[in-house]
């Protein structure tokens, strides 16, 4: 979400308090097989009350139905939303599906929300950048790229979730490696790594200037988070 000038970070809504999300291995089995004129609503449905994102096997699994008809039923919704102008969109996250807003539709979103949002500071989204580029990387070869001591906000960044230790290098001293985790996946909307933009495709990072305002990058997100 963007900001007034002279603020110098990068805002997404925060999470809403609430029962924590069943994993794979907690899907019971249906009475039965969902029939097919009710497929695509009873995904949709599934999708709504998830916040996280669900693998096509675990809605296979939910709605008593082969993996191949989820796919066919994910596509039908997608086309629904898109065709009738709605503000939701069927989006792949990781290995999965999630229901998420219309990224233009963010700042309004955060607003009936609430709550404490959540930030990255430039050299925080730098840093974090560099790590998905060249990921397993080491802390000094973060250093290296940035010209400045990374070790606070590469903390910053496993505190969030965003980050996570990938092992060890064979470096001498078998420095720790960082990489990306799921959670970055969803927060930026993206299936995957492939997924990130190529280095012609971005624009040079610049120093951390509050004078450059807020870096326009909002993530979608789910309409029940």
């Amino acid at each position: 979400m963007m900001h007034d000038e002279g603020e110098n970070v990068i805002e997404f809504p925060g999470p809403v308090a609430g029962a924590p999300e069943p994993s794979g291995d907690d899907i019971g089995e249906p009475e039965g097989p969902c029939p097919p004129e009710l497929l695509v609503l009873a995904l949709e449905a599934c999708l709504f009350a998830s916040a996280d994102p669900r693998t096509p096997v675990e809605l296979a699994m939910a709605l008593g139905v082969a993996t191949i008809d989820v796919f066919d039923a994910v596509e039908s919704l997608r086309e629904r939303y898109l065709r009738s102008g709605s503000a939701l969109r069927v989006v792949e996250v990781g290995d999965g599906y999630q229901i998420r807003t219309d990224a233009r539709l963010a700042r309004w979103v955060a607003a009936i929300r609430g709550g404490k949002p959540f930030r990255l500071s430039r050299p925080a989204l730098e840093t974090l950048s560099v790590i998905a580029f060249r990921q397993p990387v080491t802390k000094g070869a973060i250093d290296d790229i940035r010209g400045v001591d990374s070790g606070g906000i590469i903390r910053s960044l496993l505190e969030r979730g965003l980050v996570k230790m990938s092992g060890r290098s064979e470096e001498p001293g078998k420095p720790m490696l960082y990489g990306t985790t799921p959670a970055f996946l969803e927060v930026f909307g993206l299936r995957s790594l492939v997924d990130l933009p190529t280095l012609r495709d971005l624009r040079p990072l610049h120093a951390d200037d509050a004078s450059l305002g807020a870096v326009p990058v909002v993530p979608f997100r789910a309409p029940g988070d």
